[in-house]
């Protein structure tokens, strides 16, 4: 294999995302070629799946600094900071903007199939730093391709890697076999077909995270306006109900996060659902009608549900890096030097901290997770952090190390975040206080009549953290 010199090759970005799209400004802002492979159709592919999604960071928040000032030249104009884009407004405003400036630099429906060192399988270490990377990946039409790289930022994301239903991170028993009727993805109420799908119906939620508040938030919405047709939700935890399980509520500085934990608690106060805690799926089974029951891992069967909606996170894809040697933590599959600021076992969203090229750094020199992907498994990513990441790795590969070591960041504190939320009515009296998880007894809780919430005697430790899903 006749590479060719390492210098002449441009920096492979993976995935016309948020992330993605704010690493090539900042590659080009540092005189660097870079070249964007993205698998589906447009800019935000992903994001776009989830259109209808409010996001919980303002304008302000989710526009990449280095992309305004490649954007500026066009007239383009950022709309109003303080106000909250959806995902439709996220991708056409912005990130198909910021495609268009780009240009030949994005290349669509290409999807990365594997990465190695040019001429080296993961076990050969004879010059092996002095090798460019190989990119393989195929086009629309399966035409199979191989590009030569520099160096390699994969910020694919996780959005096509949803984790199961089952307690134990595999898939629960039955769960594939019922397949047309679960959803790993928010549902889209407002659709016509959604609403058919889920009027009137009884539905699962599995799930404690900003996807779950927004899917019951969601399901209330629908509830009120089929009142009377038994629209009902049940809440799936697998912990239980505590000071922190709606987020950080008015003291958090995302507001629209801290309201997106309050709609949440709304709709369950206001007997829209019923919360399970303490519930590990194990088996989904169907009865005699052919609706599906939860059975837990202690042998507890639920009544039966029409749809199941599982929203428990997502998970990295690796499978294509399996010629590249990266440091991964064991647990949540995060870079080694990352995971311990990241781990939601001692960390709340408030008590993650800037970072940047040396955290994400691997034992393969010249290859960076970064964005939602660089997290593992890990539920507390903010676009504003890819954009530092990307901002680091982007000086880290120009040479200029005084930079890329430079913090250039501040993250608001409080909360439970992980991605995309709701936020259409600010406006609430209700307020969710600090506190952490305990083990809890297993247990219904008919929220129509609300749990009480224990305060927090003391302000949240950062050593402690709060527990994630």
């Amino acid at each position: 294999m006749n590479a060719p010199a390492t210098t002449e090759l441009p920096v492979v970005v993976i995935g016309a995302g948020p992330v993605g799209l704010a690493a090539a400004a900042h590659l080009i802002d540092r005189g660097l070629t870079p070249l964007v492979l993205e698998s589906g159709p447009t800019a935000g592919s992903a994001v776009r799946e989830w259109s209808h999604v409010r996001l919980f960071s303002p304008w302000d928040e989710v526009v990449d600094p280095a992309a305004e000032k490649l954007l500026a030249p066009t007239g383009w104009v950022q709309p109003d900071g303080a106000g909250y884009p959806s995902g439709r407004d996220w991708t056409e405003q912005y990130l198909q903007p910021l495609a268009e400036v780009l240009g030949e630099r994005v290349r669509f429906g290409a999807t990365v199939t594997g990465i190695a060192r040019a001429g080296r399988d993961r076990i050969v270490d004879a010059d092996r730093e002095d090798r460019p990377f190989v990119v393989h990946l195929t086009d629309t039409d399966g035409q199979e391709e191989r590009i030569f790289a520099r160096a390699v930022i994969d910020a694919s994301g996780t959005w096509t890697s949803p984790s199961p239903a089952g307690g134990s991170g595999l898939a629960a028993l039955g769960e594939k076999a019922a397949a047309d009727r679960i959803t790993y993805r928010v549902p889209d109420v407002k659709d016509p077909d959604i609403w058919a799908r889920y009027s009137g119906k009884r539905m699962a939620v599995i799930g404690s995270g900003a996807s779950a508040f927004t899917a019951l938030a969601y399901l209330a919405d629908l509830a009120k306006a089929d009142d009377g047709t038994g629209t009902k939700a049940l809440w799936i935890l697998r912990r239980g109900i505590s000071g922190s399980t709606f987020g950080g509520g008015e003291a958090d500085q995302l507001p629209a996060r801290g309201a997106l934990g309050l709609a949440a608690k709304a709709a369950v106060d206001e007997g829209y659902a019923d919360a399970v805690t303490g519930f590990r799926t194990d088996r989904i089974e169907q009865d005699a009608e052919g609706r599906l029951v939860l059975v837990s891992e202690d042998g507890r069967r639920l009544d039966a549900v029409d749809e199941v909606i599982v929203l428990t996170g997502f998970r990295p894809d690796l499978s294509f890096l399996s010629e590249i040697r990266l440091g991964l933590d064991e647990r949540l599959q995060a870079p080694v030097e990352l995971a311990p600021l990241i781990d939601p076992n001692v960390h709340s969203c408030g008590t993650v901290y800037p970072h940047g090229h040396r955290e994400l750094s691997h034992p393969e020199q010249g290859i960076y997770l970064a964005g939602m992907k660089s997290y593992g498994r890990a539920p507390t990513f903010l676009a504003m952090t890819g954009y530092e990441q990307v901002r680091s790795i982007a000086a880290a590969l120009a040479g200029d190390p005084e930079a890329a070591d430079r913090v250039e960041l501040t993250l608001p504190e409080t909360g439970v975040c992980g991605g995309a939320g709701l936020f259409d009515a600010p406006e609430t009296e209700q307020t969710s206080e600090g506190g952490c998880c305990a083990t809890p007894e297993p247990q219904v809780v008919p929220i129509g009549a609300p749990a009480e919430v224990p305060a927090a005697a003391a302000p949240r430790d950062p050593a402690g953290g709060c527990c994630g899903s």
